[in-house]
Protein backbone atom coordinates (compact mmCIF):
# COMPACT_ATOMS: atom_id res chain seq x y z
CA UNK A 1 0.00 0.00 0.00
CA UNK A 2 1.23 3.43 -1.12
CA UNK A 3 -0.56 6.98 -0.28
CA UNK A 4 1.29 10.02 -0.33
CA UNK A 5 -0.51 13.38 0.72
CA UNK A 6 0.80 16.99 -0.30
CA UNK A 7 -0.56 20.08 1.71
CA UNK A 8 1.43 23.12 1.94
CA UNK A 9 3.04 22.59 4.73
CA UNK A 10 3.35 18.73 5.32
CA UNK A 11 4.04 16.06 3.03
CA UNK A 12 3.30 12.30 3.72
CA UNK A 13 3.85 8.53 2.40
CA UNK A 14 3.73 5.38 3.30
CA UNK A 15 4.53 1.98 2.13
CA UNK A 16 4.66 -1.39 3.46
CA UNK A 17 6.85 -4.21 3.52
CA UNK A 18 8.32 -7.77 4.22
CA UNK A 19 11.43 -8.51 2.60
CA UNK A 20 14.79 -8.16 2.81
CA UNK A 21 14.18 -6.79 -1.52
CA UNK A 22 12.01 -4.19 0.10
CA UNK A 23 15.39 -2.82 1.57
CA UNK A 24 16.51 -1.17 -1.71
CA UNK A 25 13.22 -0.01 -2.26
CA UNK A 26 12.64 2.17 0.63
CA UNK A 27 15.74 3.75 0.22
CA UNK A 28 14.24 4.77 -3.41
CA UNK A 29 11.11 5.50 -2.09
CA UNK A 30 12.91 8.43 0.76
CA UNK A 31 15.23 9.41 -2.30
CA UNK A 32 11.95 10.34 -3.83
CA UNK A 33 10.46 12.03 -0.64
CA UNK A 34 13.17 14.30 -0.25
CA UNK A 35 13.13 15.14 -4.03
CA UNK A 36 9.63 16.33 -3.88
CA UNK A 37 9.91 18.34 -1.11
CA UNK A 38 9.09 22.51 -1.47
CA UNK A 39 11.23 23.96 -0.19
CA UNK A 40 14.05 21.29 -0.99
CA UNK A 41 15.78 19.72 1.89
CA UNK A 42 19.83 20.54 1.88
CA UNK A 43 21.70 17.29 -0.06
CA UNK A 44 23.37 16.67 4.03
CA UNK A 45 20.05 16.31 5.24
CA UNK A 46 18.20 14.13 2.27
CA UNK A 47 20.81 11.63 2.96
CA UNK A 48 20.39 11.44 6.49
CA UNK A 49 16.97 10.58 5.95
CA UNK A 50 17.68 8.14 3.24
CA UNK A 51 20.25 6.16 5.47
CA UNK A 52 18.14 6.05 8.48
CA UNK A 53 15.24 4.89 6.73
CA UNK A 54 17.55 1.71 5.52
CA UNK A 55 18.60 1.10 8.69
CA UNK A 56 15.49 1.75 10.47
CA UNK A 57 13.86 -0.86 8.22
CA UNK A 58 17.21 -3.37 7.56
CA UNK A 59 16.66 -3.32 11.64
CA UNK A 60 12.36 -3.96 11.09
CA UNK A 61 12.92 -7.34 8.61
CA UNK A 62 15.81 -8.26 10.17
CA UNK A 63 15.26 -8.10 13.86
CA UNK A 64 11.01 -7.03 13.90
CA UNK A 65 9.49 -9.86 12.56
CA UNK A 66 10.07 -9.28 9.18
CA UNK A 67 7.18 -7.01 8.37
CA UNK A 68 6.92 -3.28 8.57
CA UNK A 69 5.21 -0.41 7.83
CA UNK A 70 7.23 3.21 6.68
CA UNK A 71 6.00 6.37 7.15
CA UNK A 72 7.93 9.92 6.28
CA UNK A 73 6.45 13.48 6.68
CA UNK A 74 7.93 16.32 6.49
CA UNK A 75 6.79 19.94 7.81
CA UNK A 76 8.49 22.92 7.95
CA UNK A 77 10.97 22.54 10.62
CA UNK A 78 12.01 18.78 10.24
CA UNK A 79 11.07 15.14 8.63
CA UNK A 80 10.38 11.82 9.93
CA UNK A 81 10.66 8.48 9.28
CA UNK A 82 8.33 6.50 11.17
CA UNK A 83 9.10 2.48 11.04
CA UNK A 84 6.26 -0.10 12.81
CA UNK A 85 6.66 -3.89 12.83
CA UNK A 86 5.55 -6.14 14.99
CA UNK A 87 7.62 -6.91 17.66
CA UNK A 88 7.32 -5.59 20.96
CA UNK A 89 11.15 -5.46 21.66
CA UNK A 90 12.74 -2.30 21.94
CA UNK A 91 16.05 -1.53 19.65
CA UNK A 92 18.93 -2.72 21.97
CA UNK A 93 22.01 -1.56 21.94
CA UNK A 94 24.70 -3.97 21.48
CA UNK A 95 28.44 -3.54 20.33
CA UNK A 96 29.19 -3.41 16.47
CA UNK A 97 30.83 -6.37 15.08
CA UNK A 98 34.35 -4.96 13.58
CA UNK A 99 35.07 -8.48 12.16
CA UNK A 100 32.53 -10.73 12.02
CA UNK A 101 29.94 -8.92 9.76
CA UNK A 102 26.68 -9.63 12.18
CA UNK A 103 26.45 -5.89 12.39
CA UNK A 104 25.86 -3.59 15.53
CA UNK A 105 25.59 -0.19 13.56
CA UNK A 106 22.60 0.55 12.60
CA UNK A 107 21.09 1.81 16.06
CA UNK A 108 23.83 3.49 17.10
CA UNK A 109 23.55 5.41 13.81
CA UNK A 110 20.06 6.13 13.82
CA UNK A 111 20.62 7.64 17.30
CA UNK A 112 23.62 9.65 16.22
CA UNK A 113 22.10 11.02 12.83
CA UNK A 114 18.98 12.38 14.13
CA UNK A 115 17.60 15.19 16.35
CA UNK A 116 15.71 12.99 18.44
CA UNK A 117 14.29 9.02 18.64
CA UNK A 118 11.26 7.66 20.30
CA UNK A 119 9.73 3.70 20.61
CA UNK A 120 6.11 3.55 21.40
CA UNK A 121 4.31 0.61 21.83
CA UNK A 122 2.01 -0.22 18.50
CA UNK A 123 0.09 -0.53 16.17
CA UNK A 124 -1.17 -3.74 17.55
CA UNK A 125 1.22 -6.19 19.76
CA UNK A 126 4.82 -4.52 18.14
CA UNK A 127 6.25 -1.05 18.37
CA UNK A 128 6.94 2.16 16.40
CA UNK A 129 10.27 3.89 15.99
CA UNK A 130 10.07 7.90 14.61
CA UNK A 131 13.19 9.42 13.96
CA UNK A 132 13.10 13.18 13.46
CA UNK A 133 15.65 15.36 11.47
CA UNK A 134 15.15 18.84 11.84
CA UNK A 135 15.69 20.98 7.66
CA UNK A 136 18.53 22.73 9.68
CA UNK A 137 20.58 20.28 10.89
CA UNK A 138 21.10 21.06 15.23
CA UNK A 139 22.75 18.26 15.97
CA UNK A 140 26.15 17.76 17.31
CA UNK A 141 29.62 16.85 15.06
CA UNK A 142 31.54 15.84 17.68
Amino acid sequence: MNDTKITNTVASHRTMGDSTADIHRTREIARAFTNSLSPALGPDVADTLVLVVSELVTNAVRHGGGRYTLELSASPDAVSAAVSDPNPAPPREVTPDLNGGSGGFGWHMVRRLTDGVTVTPGPGPGKTINALIARTPVHSTE
